[in-house]
């Protein structure tokens, strides 16, 4: 996103705060995608991901006139978001166990583009390592390999959703990446 796209919702979340239904509908359309990607990433499961993202907007439709600076928008989305899915996984039921298969389709959208039939097995391969070793990651340090790498969320805002300071998100997501390099040799 750019400049442009932040001030452009800024100007939609202060509309929201005029009760402007129409405005809410275009924020939504705006951010939907993402959120629900981050969420299915973060849930591991497709039923999951949809509640969450129901609760997500849910909340954010109820708590939009609390956001003080509106360019902030999408800082404080991610921060719901992340929080929702969160507290969700922790008291996660029965019904949410179920993985898909697909959980890393974004990773291996990629594959599909000219690349040899013996390339795409090697990368679905190296794929399948990489999922199973960040699975063996303890909780926090695999939601930050998310966050990070597959959300392309800024040090900042992982630190923002997570409400930690900087420097230990730099330290955690460290160690992190050190345990992946370890269970990948």
């Amino acid at each position: 996103m750019n400049d442009a796209d932040y001030a452009y919702m800024a100007q939609l979340v202060q509309a929201c705060w005029n009760d402007d239904s129409d405005a809410f509908a275009e924020l939504y359309a705006l951010t939907y995608n993402k959120v629900y990607n981050y969420c299915r990433h973060y849930m591991r499961n497709a039923f999951a991901a949809q509640d969450a993202v129901q609760e997500i907007y849910v909340s954010v439709l109820q708590n939009i006139r609390k956001l003080k600076d509106p360019s902030l928008f999408i800082a404080w989305l991610n921060q719901i978001s992340f929080r929702t899915c969160y507290d969700m996984t922790k008291r996660r039921d029965p019904g949410y166990e179920i993985l898909d298969t697909d959980t890393f389709d974004f990773l291996e959208d990629d594959l599909h583009q000219s690349h040899s039939p013996e390339e795409t097995v090697f990368q679905n391969m190296e794929n399948e390592r990489l999922h199973q070793a960040i699975d063996q990651l303890p909780f926090q340090e695999k939601q930050l390999i998310i966050m990070r790498y597959y959300n392309n969320m800024k040090m900042p805002a992982i630190a923002s959703a997570l409400g930690m300071s900087l420097s230990t998100v730099k330290r955690r997501l460290m160690n992190a990446q050190e345990k992946l390099h370890k269970l990948m040799l």
